[in-house]
């Protein structure tokens, strides 16, 4: 039996063990996207797919999710604020968003670009809570038409005109 704020316990199940390899990839992806295709944005998308993910299967209100949930605004604001810090900062050593970290000469490594390793894990924030807001919104858009009763893209509430000609009711 699903409980009525979520899904059945085998999805439940799943996403449990699913939810945090999710994580894992979404960090990693933004970990070393200044070596790989990715970054903070793919990152913050995957991170984003994973909370989404753990709401539909537990509910808005419990779950995994429901911490980030409530913090996403503020995650949202944390993120863009991170990057202007940072950015500034490159922008004192001497240029906008300067390499100001010490650097590792070994290229193909992590700590080749710590500056960026920092400037993708802001747009991970950035990106997973605006993105996760938004899906949030959008939910809770939908139960607020569901509580109305009317929804704006059925035609059960609209006035019939007349029959057009030829055609009997």
């Amino acid at each position: 039996m699903s409980e009525p704020g979520g899904m059945s316990p085998i999805v439940r199940i799943v996403t449990r063990w699913l939810l945090g390899f999710v994580l894992v990839f979404g960090f990693a992806v933004a970990l070393f996207g200044h070596l790989t295709p990715g970054g903070g944005f793919a990152g913050g998308v995957v991170i984003t797919c994973g909370f989404v993910l753990a709401t539909l299967a537990f509910g808005a209100k419990t779950g995994p999710a429901a911490w980030f949930g409530r913090l996403a605004s503020t995650l949202d604001a944390v993120g863009a604020l991170a990057f202007l810090a940072l950015a500034l900062l490159g922008y004192a050593a001497g240029h906008f968003l300067a390499q100001w970290a010490g650097r590792d000469p070994e290229p193909f490594r992590l700590t080749s670009a710590p500056s960026l390793v920092l400037l993708n894990l802001a747009i991970l924030l950035k990106v997973g809570a605006g993105l996760f807001a938004g899906f949030l919104a959008v939910a809770a858009f939908g139960r607020a038409a569901e509580d109305v009763g009317t929804d704006e893209f059925s035609d059960a509430g609209a006035p019939q005109g007349p029959e057009p000609e030829g055609r009997e009711a």
